[in-house]
């Protein structure tokens, strides 16, 4: 930057204190960086919308309240809670605030025999998962592939034996998400 003068004095640069001009330059990329994240979060809260072979239901639940009553209506279906994972304390510990995110997965022994007699490979499906986000409003969405969807792949292997398990499981997860959901 130059300085005007008099009329008889000569331009010269200002200096700076190189520790300022540090600073400033950290807190724009900070802030840069920061507006990038935010603006990443946005876009990634939207939701879900609908897709070819799932179930999507918003509910006025909130997160927790979801959680807990997937885990009844599965028991009471007499199915079992394989796994669970969600990236949302994790990121919370690393200090990265995310709307809560859970997939469970769900699945039986019973069902493992029967899918594994007509198609080893279709097990790389098993468990079956519920997903359950938290919309921008702060309500609570559960979501699933539909069994005879996940299973649709393997049918020229599986068969139409396959495809009963899948139709038999499509109901099965069309209770536990009714139950889930009602209020």
């Amino acid at each position: 930057m130059l300085v005007a003068r008099s009329n008889h004095q000569a331009a010269r640069p200002v200096q700076r204190e190189p520790k300022r001009d540090q600073i400033n330059m950290f807190l724009r990329g900070l802030i840069t960086v920061f507006l990038m994240a935010f603006s990443g979060a946005i876009a990634h809260a939207e939701g879900l919308s609908d897709r070819t072979g799932w179930k999507i239901h918003k509910t006025s639940k909130v997160y927790k309240a979801l959680i807990d009553d997937l885990k009844a209506a599965i028991k009471a279906e007499g199915l079992i809670t394989v796994t669970q994972a969600g990236p949302t304390k994790a990121a919370a510990s690393r200090g990265i605030i995310i709307p809560g995110n859970r997939v469970i997965g769900v699945f039986n022994n019973d069902y493992a025999v029967r899918v594994l007699a007509l198609s080893t490979a279709a097990m790389i499906e098993a468990p079956i998962r519920f997903y359950i986000t938290v919309d921008q409003n702060g309500t609570a969405t559960l979501s699933y592939k539909t069994p005879s969807h996940v299973f649709a792949p393997y049918q020229d292997e599986g068969g139409a034996a396959l495809m009963e398990i899948a139709a038999e499981l499509d109901m099965r997860f069309g209770r536990i998400a009714a139950g889930a959901i009602a209020d």
